[in-house]
């Protein structure tokens, strides 16, 4: 889905909501990758390009949903806790706000940088408050590409996030990655530590 004039549309924000609500696997190869702690996550194969799109199920019992929602949309904290980041910060460009990040790749393979785009909304969804994160790449003539770095160009994430009932959150997450086709360690790396650490969720 294309972004809308300026930024996301209401209806992928609801999309986001109704997997939180409702799994949407049928229908498609979804294939069970990791199954963990409550947590499961999902892979379906483009045969064309190799690539994998991803779905994330769970709960976090730990966490509440404003703090997974807030540790995910602050950059100065990631630097913090991500010694793969080289550089990340937002910046305003033709009236939006995109984010810059490059990650660092371990020699010889090149780093590669991201520019995208990223909305949070918090949603009332019949009386159940959800906090929704969409991501996806773009390009702006502010952020060029750089000599020797990778341009990510086919970016994508959707974050849903509402509360378990108890002192946790129910978590959804949709991710699309296109650096090299393989999953990202710190997805795996959060699902085989049952989800207990609320930064290693996020991009």
């Amino acid at each position: 889905m294309e972004l809308a004039a300026g930024g996301f549309s209401g209806e992928q924000f609801r999309e986001a909501c109704a997997e939180l609500q409702q799994p949407a696997l049928a229908g498609a190869d979804w294939q069970l990758l990791v199954e963990t702690s409550g947590i499961s996550i999902y892979r379906l194969p483009d045969q064309k390009t190799g690539l994998y799109e991803y779905k994330v199920f769970g709960v976090l019992e730990d966490c509440s949903p404003t703090l997974l929602a807030d540790v995910y949309m602050d950059l100065d904290y990631r630097k913090q806790w991500d010694q793969y980041v080289k550089e990340l910060y937002e910046q305003e460009c033709n009236g939006q706000t995109v984010v810059y990040w490059e990650v660092k790749y371990p020699f010889p393979m090149s780093n590669r940088d991201y520019v995208y785009l990223r909305q949070r909304r918090d949603l009332d969804v019949e009386g159940r408050k959800i906090h929704v994160v969409l991501a996806q790449s773009t390009s702006v003539p502010q952020l060029v590409e750089r000599s020797g770095v990778i341009r990510v160009k086919q970016y994508k994430q959707s974050l849903a996030i509402e509360s378990d009932g108890k002192k946790g959150s129910k978590v959804f997450m949709y991710y699309l990655d296109n650096p090299g086709g393989q999953i990202p360690s710190w997805l795996i790396n959060w699902a085989a530590k049952g989800g207990n650490r609320s930064g290693s969720l996020y991009h």
